[in-house]
């Protein structure tokens, strides 16, 4: 096993305890390192059960499936040395299930709980701290393992009431009353066990340990990126005014459109812009609302870009007849561009004040339709920084107060989402008023 796993890898593949849990920094491997265990526990013959995967989406699942298909390739090769075969046949995967001559499959499910129920036999749950629902997703796996079957818990941290982050304190603080078998996987120790020499032999670099920490902790939004992601230290949610259960719980990746989406759409369309010249990001964000939910469809940022360049770019946006509605912040420099956008698309546009009421406004509006589920966003760290940026203090006259800061913005994308929500949340009635 040592030529190709190194040491924590191959302590998660040699554990056979019936619930097996791991908390992991990014990308060191060990998915990776579980499909092979996911190979090797069905490519037996005589084996008598199958796996069960469980990812947080479809992409993610196929990736999955073709990092089975390529160990079971190798060790197809080595079997076929002997006059035995692995694979049932060259063209075994498809986009759900891979085949061995076994009998035996890999399956790879959506991230829908009830796709596990009626199901028997091992149980891979990747990424768990991003599933929508947790809690209903474990109680419907446990039961497929009942005949002997093993439970793999593989993630990230996603906030610290996750219930993911919960099953870690109670092993950790409460005596590990479910008997899981727990690993943990900082980046720290990863480096320290051979990862910066493998990832250097597959890209050509010669980049030291020291400078691959560096590099890889410079280059996070902010210090709760690196703790959480690379860490394994769950960030803090009662501190925050968005929590990641309500963010993760809209998470859609690949939600995102090209520009010509648009263009061709018959859905409405409501984009909200927050302002800005220098320092911060002016940013405009666009979606488009099927139904009752509002879905990212386009995000346009800009960083010290002349106003024109500015004006240009939302006049496009305000163009379309697919945008029914566009609320701006008519603060500060965003007075003359709301404006001016106003005389030439009249009622498409709603110029927004920023005080302490229309904030408040905003972001409560913003939260709720997180708790309501009434949008859906990528996975953008960047996005995700700003949503959680958001902080809410409370005057000595009770009124709060909004503020918050990422590695590159003053939440921007925060407020242009908020003001987007709150256009898309009022409709247009005889005259251009608003109802």
């Amino acid at each position: 096993m040592d030529p190709y796993f190194l040491p924590y890898q191959a302590a998660w593949i040699r554990d056979n305890s019936p619930l097996k849990i791991v908390e992991k920094s990014r990308q060191v491997g060990l998915t990776f390192a579980d499909a092979y265990d996911s190979v090797r526990k069905v490519a037996v013959r005589g084996s008598r059960l199958d796996v069960w995967v469980s990812s947080r989406d479809e992409r993610q699942a196929r990736l999955y499936l073709e990092d089975c298909a390529r160990w079971a390739e190798l060790l197809d090769l080595a079997a076929r040395q002997s006059g035995q075969s692995v694979l049932a046949g060259r063209e075994n995967l498809s986009a759900h299930a891979l085949e061995f001559a076994s009998g035996r499959k890999i399956y790879s499910l959506s991230s829908n709980p009830n796709a596990l129920a009626g199901k028997r036999g091992h149980v891979k749950i990747d990424e768990f701290a991003l599933h929508r629902e947790q809690q209903l997703l474990y109680r419907v796996a446990k039961p497929v393992t009942t005949w002997g079957g093993q439970l793999c818990v593989i993630s990230t941290h996603r906030g610290d009431q996750s219930v993911f982050a919960k099953l870690i304190r109670e092993i950790r603080e409460k005596s590990n009353p479910m008997g899981w078998s727990l690993h943990s996987v900082p980046l720290q120790l990863a480096v320290d066990q051979g990862l910066v020499e493998r990832i250097n032999a597959k890209n050509g670099r010669s980049e030291t340990r020291e400078d691959f920490l560096a590099r890889t902790r410079r280059e996070c939004m902010d210090e709760e990126q690196w703790l959480q992601e690379y860490c394994c230290v769950p960030a803090d949610d009662n501190a925050a005014f968005l929590g990641y259960e309500l963010i993760t719980a809209c998470v859609e990746p690949g939600c995102l459109r090209p520009f010509e989406h648009i263009e061709i759409s018959e859905n409405p369309f409501y984009a909200g812009v927050d302002v800005a010249r220098h320092k911060d990001l002016c940013v405009i964000d666009v979606g488009e609302k099927i139904g009752d939910v509002v879905w990212d469809r386009l995000r346009i940022e800009l960083l010290n870009r002349p106003f024109n360049e500015i004006e240009a770019e939302l006049h496009r946006v305000l163009r379309l007849r697919q945008v029914k509605r566009v609320c701006m912040d008519a603060t500060g420099m965003g007075i003359q561009l709301a404006e001016r956008a106003r005389e030439r698309f009249e009622w498409k546009v709603q110029p927004v004040t920023f005080t302490t009421t229309t904030k408040e406004e905003l972001a409560c509006g913003l939260r709720m339709d997180f708790e309501n589920r009434q949008l859906r966003i990528p996975d953008d760290d960047r996005l995700i920084a700003d949503l959680r940026g958001i902080r809410r203090e409370t005057g000595a006259a009770g009124h709060s107060k909004y503020h918050g800061q990422t590695e590159d913005s003053h939440c921007d994308r925060f407020w242009a989402k908020a003001l987007r929500q709150h256009a898309a949340r009022h409709r247009i009635i005889a005259g251009g008023a608003v109802a």
